[in-house]
């Protein structure tokens, strides 16, 4: 059986993929946890998954973090990124973080067992769209476009803004204070070259960051 750990801050989400999953017979789904420290204590007491399932949005502390911190650790399991965002805006960042495959929560249920089923064997599991950016970039490498400059949580938080969330919103889900938030916003606004939340949430339009 393939041990899988569930890490999503969704109740409703955590039970569909655990339901899909299960249904497969040959995968067992060994806990799940909401946020970053209930994933360190699961992985530090529970049972050792051999897949964990790790989304984007966390509170606290982003998925993208939490793949730098399990990079570091020789024990880790292997980690399988499971998001709403589509991939031009974070698979490539995932797997640079150390990620061993990328799918959308919006995708196909068996290509999520399939997925799984690939990460489990220690091979990185990428879609067809993903396979073709890998390659685009390696043999045709374009100007670096200017949101790609951002850092991991500054581009979490264009994407946020964009979508029309409020910086206390922002920084509640976060588990920020308002004016970290505001920092990052501001660091954003900065690299872009931009002047407001319009400007910004145009910019995120524009490159399909977030959809019109």
């Amino acid at each position: 059986m393939i041990r899988v750990l569930l890490c999503d801050d969704h109740a409703l989400i955590r039970r569909g993929m655990r339901d899909t999953l299960i249904d497969a017979g040959d995968i067992e789904v060994v806990g799940e946890v909401g946020d970053y420290g209930s994933l360190r204590e699961a992985l530090r007491t529970g049972p050792r998954p051999d897949v964990l399932l790790l989304d984007i949005n966390l509170p606290g502390r982003s998925g993208l973090d939490v793949l730098h911190v399990l990079k570091d650790e020789a024990d880790a399991p292997r980690t399988l990124v499971v998001s709403m965002y589509p991939e031009e805006q974070y698979a490539i960042r995932s797997l640079r973080a150390g990620a061993f495959g990328y799918v959308n929560k919006g995708g196909d249920p068996a290509e999520l067992v399939q997925a799984v089923r690939m990460v489990a064997q220690g091979r990185k599991y990428v879609t067809p769209e993903i396979a073709q950016m890998l390659v685009e970039n390696l043999t045709a490498p374009q100007p670096e476009q200017a949101h790609h400059k951002l850092s991991d949580r500054e581009l979490q938080t264009l994407v946020m803004i964009a979508s029309g969330r409020r910086l206390s919103d922002i920084a509640e889900e976060l588990l920020l204070s308002p004016k970290t938030v505001s920092v990052y916003r501001a660091r954003v606004l900065e690299k872009l070259g931009l002047s407001n939340n319009s400007e910004l949430t145009v910019y995120a339009i524009r490159q399909g960051l977030v959809q019109g």
